[in-house]
């Protein structure tokens, strides 16, 4: 068995020191994640935001701009309920359009097959008795 030296900590006594150091640098980076997730979230929410408000500004000024083509074509000289039927036709077949795009992508939406295969192989391997199916 070794010697224990006068004024020298014993291996207990450096274990437990060692395992608080672990534990107030653990503490420390946790601290340290917190404030780095803090900044993180107030600039996510400021962007959100901005995102928000740039969306509303958007949305008003489509509205402004389908008036005035409205307006344009009366005063190229059609009847106002014909110039504003016409916009509200070209909007309708660009929403059209745009629906039977989102459609033909719906079609090409597929489930993660490589991820549900290693899920189960993970599975089988770390379960006993799991079988896959």
């Amino acid at each position: 068995m070794a010697e224990e030296r006068p004024g020298e900590p014993t291996v207990g006594q450096l274990v437990a020191q060692a395992s608080q150091e672990v534990s107030e640098i653990v503490r420390a980076e946790l601290a340290l994640a917190k404030a780095e997730l803090a900044t993180s979230a107030k600039n996510g929410a400021l962007a959100g935001g901005m995102f928000a408000a740039a969306g509303f500004l958007g949305f008003y000024a489509s509205i402004l701009l389908t008036i005035a083509i409205g307006y344009g074509l009366v005063a190229a000289g059609l009847a106002p309920w014909l110039a504003f039927l016409l916009v509200a036709v070209a909007f309708l077949l660009v929403a059209g359009l745009l629906a039977l795009f989102g459609k033909s992508r719906i079609g090409r939406i597929k489930a993660p097959q490589r991820t549900i295969e290693s899920t189960r192989r993970t599975l089988s391997a770390v379960k006993p008795g799991h079988t896959d199916r």
